[in-house]
């Protein structure tokens, strides 16, 4: 008891008061900065893994407990604030804090080099050791008032965190801080119901049924502040818009990470412990994550800037992650939460990739790319890696997680119900999913490293080795994570956390492993066993035409033909004006309402007095109503 207090004061206070002590230091020593601000999260990485590893499977305090605030018992505060300030570490925050921990170190060491003087945000690692800090205080929070406080101020880091350079990134930014800040608006209004219903406002101590209206807007309320902070079908629109301002750093951090990490993690505690899910509610779940999947994977695959391509996937990853939650077996569950951690994994990589190809190049469109494969090996091999394992490819981690989704949605068939029956509609769609993801990818890899070379690129080499060496690490995780999966991974990473159960069918990661490495191996005997005599080299034929070093093909033009396909046409039409964006739609009928009100105000005195007249009328009839 007394190392995990000791463990979670670090976790929490250490990189906040480092951020808060940062914030003094000039920004002239910015790396000198970022060489703190790594050390700070190394140090809080070893307490993580401490925290995880160390004392039994839940441990209960108040914040007031923590050395760093222990004072206050003294206080004649203490009885009026500590039914605020509990704190649950059970197996499922341990496990989202030691994730959070690991991000943090990773991205600081990936910064050091990519963030200079042309990409800096100001105070950019003070805010970096602040977001660390309050997700954990956020995780482990068990009182729904000190969760909401530290969910609200990840809010303020999240704007923080894109540089406004220009008016469209401004824009971002804006419209980042206003969808976020409105769905906390709506979570306080839902932990207000909660609180009325349940008498307290320890996340522990609640379980509610999704019966009768008033109960069912408590869980759409906080649902909504789950689904922003996630990225998910409709509250989704802020992510691409970020991942393409924002330095690559940061859309790695949050929308790719911690953000994920932390809407997820929040829908976990909604779905399981704070509500009892209705067979209604399920299938709400389950038609929301089908649509999350399909609508941001359609609109990826016309993305020719490779950062908002990246922000859409990161959008549509989400929607597996509520497709398991839908499902509500221990499968599901399980398989929700490991593609929570694998969607990490690989999204953080591919952003940190794609800011490696900015670094070195200056180019943001895949049209302005290609050929860097060879010049930058080893962003090649790596972001290959996270391609491969975000579609869904054995024997890597995207394709372990989604394969437990595919088994819990057969044995969710099992059951009675029109969501069960319907169980072949969202496999289906799902694996539809996973293959548009392929096409997509397909047309990242080859637009930025396949191809002909441009002879502007012909100095470009590697990046410096912190900035690869994330990188490296994520790519490996991603091929542990899917190895190793059935046998280690699921077993010790989330069974703790849902409980024990079978996996169906006859899948074993290890053995496919085995057996992708033998045919991998056979291929390459009987290539090299072969007549290779018999083999000729011929250039391409294009018509006729005999192919030069000057001709090339734009990655990008393949893909025109769904976009002008009569159907698509329209509704790729529509997104590009805005049409499916909630953040605009709700902006514009605010415009049109204020436009109204204003043609009210004539300057005529008698047309006041209509107005006046008018609302005491009002006023009267429902004071009579009443």
């Amino acid at each position: 008891m007394n190392t995990a207090i000791h463990s979670i004061s670090v976790l929490i206070g250490l990189p906040v008061v480092a951020g808060i002590l940062l914030f003094i230091v000039p920004e002239k020593f910015r790396v000198a900065k970022g060489v703190l601000a790594l050390l700070v999260s190394s140090i809080v990485l070893f307490f993580g893994f401490q925290l995880y590893f160390t004392g039994p499977d839940s441990v209960r305090i108040s914040l007031l407990e923590l050395e760093i605030l222990n004072g206050l018992n003294n206080t004649g505060f203490s009885d009026v604030i500590s039914g605020f300030t509990s704190l649950n570490a059970d197996n499922l925050a341990r496990l989202i804090v030691l994730m959070v921990c690991a991000f943090s170190f990773l991205i600081l060491v990936y910064s050091i080099f990519y963030i200079t003087k042309e990409r800096a945000v100001k105070n950019y690692y003070p805010f970096i050791l602040l977001t660390l800090g309050v997700s954990v205080c956020a995780v482990l929070a068990d009182g729904l008032i000190l969760f909401i406080f530290c969910w609200g101020f990840l809010g303020l880091t999240l704007y923080k965190l894109i540089r406004g350079f220009d008016d469209e990134s401004a824009a971002a930014a804006k419209k980042t801080f206003i969808l976020i800040g409105a769905s906390d608006s709506i979570m306080i209004l839902g932990i207000g119901i909660v609180w009325k219903i349940a008498g307290t406002l320890n996340i522990s101590e609640i379980s509610l049924g999704t019966t009768d209206a008033i109960r069912i807007a408590a869980f759409l309320a906080l649902l909504t502040g789950s689904f922003t902070k996630a990225g998910a079908f409709p509250f989704h629109t802020w992510v691409p818009d970020y991942t393409k301002w924002a330095p690559a750093s940061s859309s790695a951090y949050l929308p790719a990470s911690l953000d994920k990490l932390l809407g997820i993690y929040f829908l976990s505690r909604i779905c399981n412990d704070l509500f009892i899910l209705s067979n209604g509610i399920r299938l709400a779940l389950l038609i929301i994550g089908v649509m999350t999947i399909i609508i941001a994977v359609m609109m990826a695959l016309m993305q020719h800037n490779y950062k908002r391509l990246l922000g859409f996937h990161a959008v549509s990853q989400v929607g597996y992650m509520i497709v398991g939650f839908g499902l509500g077996s221990l499968i599901g569950i399980a398989a929700g939460l490991f593609h929570m951690i694998n969607n990490a994994i690989y999204k953080s990589g591919l952003l940190l990739s794609a800011g490696c190809v900015e670094y070195r190049t200056g180019k943001e469109e895949l049209d302005d790319l290609g050929g860097l494969s060879k010049a930058m090996p080893v962003t090649f091999i790596a972001s290959l890696i996270f391609a491969l394992s975000i579609s869904g490819v054995p024997p890597l981690n995207g394709f372990a997680s989604k394969w437990m989704i595919y088994q819990g949605i057969i044995d969710f068939g099992k059951g009675s119900g029109i969501a069960s029956q319907l169980w072949m509609v969202w496999l289906g769609l799902a694996v539809l999913g996973s293959a548009l993801t392929l096409a997509s990818f397909i047309k990242y890899i080859g637009g930025i490293f396949l191809g002909r070379k441009k002879d502007e690129f012909t100095g470009i080499h590697e990046v410096p080795a912190l900035m690869y060496l994330p990188m490296l690490f994520l790519a490996i995780a991603c091929i542990a994570f899917g190895v190793f999966a059935t046998h280690f991974i699921v077993p010790r990473l989330f069974m703790p956390v849902t409980g024990n159960f079978e996996f169906l069918g006859i899948w074993n990661s290890s053995f496919i492993t085995v057996l992708i490495l033998v045919s991998i191996g056979l291929g390459i005997l009987l290539y090299w066993t072969g007549n290779l005599k018999k083999f000729r080299r011929e250039d391409s034929f294009i018509g006729g035409e005999s192919m030069n070093d000057t001709i090339s093909f734009s990655t990008t033009e393949f893909y025109k033909t769904i976009s002008d396909a009569g159907f698509f046409s329209w509704v790729y039409q529509k997104a590009e004006n805005k049409w499916f964006d909630l953040y605009d739609l709700l902006k514009r009928l605010t415009l049109w309402f204020s436009n109204l009100l204003s043609k009210a105000h004539t300057g005529v005195l008698p047309d006041y007095s209509i107005w006046v007249s008018v609302g005491l009328i009002l006023m009267l009839i429902l004071m009579i109503q009443s």
